[in-house]
């Protein structure tokens, strides 16, 4: 599986836009999942057209939660491609103009190999990915804490990857059986993850290419 940052707050691109948000294309089995859609709907497409991301190829849509750095693009992409399906968490309510939108209140099933932790402490659901290497967790911003998403995701296997944006998190230890970790765009610990766990932290930004 490939995991393609498209928004982030940095940029390992030159000819990419940083700004502040996230988004990332996952591409799995038949499945091209777009993850948040940023905030500035230029700038994604933009970013995935300079990546060679077609729009078009885009199957599915998973929002994380309704703050506008994860939302704001969605309107451009789907004026782009509208015959996607989206799941947003339970709360957020609005979105319009695709095949089906999905109503997200607990863990469920969203594909193959794919699932949602459900909408977590009211705001935000983040992705479980089954691969053969244990489960590849992303999450938008950890809003509810990344250790209660974690726990909901440990159900589906051993967590392999955790990729996306962690906030505030300082619990190191959970991560220490962890193989692969990604901490991108509202994460504030990032120089001491790296300082933990210089070997499994990789660097994230626009751009940013994950193979899995």
């Amino acid at each position: 599986m490939r995991i393609k940052i498209v928004y982030d707050n940095t940029s390992i691109r030159k000819d990419l836009q940083s700004d502040w948000g996230f988004a990332a294309v996952i591409e799995i089995g038949n499945h091209k999942i777009l993850f948040d859609a940023g905030a500035d709907g230029d700038i994604l497409l933009n970013n995935m057209r300079k990546m060679g991301i077609d729009p078009a190829t885009i199957d599915t849509v998973f929002i994380s939660h309704h703050h506008f750095d994860h939302t704001g693009g969605l309107a451009a992409f789907l004026a782009k491609n509208n015959r996607v399906t989206i799941y947003v968490p339970e709360s957020l309510r609005g979105v319009r103009n695709a095949a089906e939108v999905i109503h997200v209140s607990e863990p469920c099933t969203i594909g193959d190999q794919l699932y949602s932790t459900g909408e977590l402490a009211g705001i935000e659901q983040s992705l479980i990915i089954e691969t053969a290497k244990g489960t590849v967790l992303i999450v938008g911003c950890s809003h509810p804490g990344l250790g209660d998403i974690m726990k909901v995701a440990e159900a589906y296997g051993d967590i392999y990857a955790v990729v996306g944006g962690f906030h505030g998190f300082r619990e190191f230890d959970i991560l220490k059986n962890v193989r692969h970790i990604c901490p991108t765009h509202c994460t504030q610990a990032t120089d001491e993850l790296r300082t933990l766990y210089p070997e499994k932290t990789i660097t994230g930004g626009a751009g940013k290419i994950i193979e899995l």
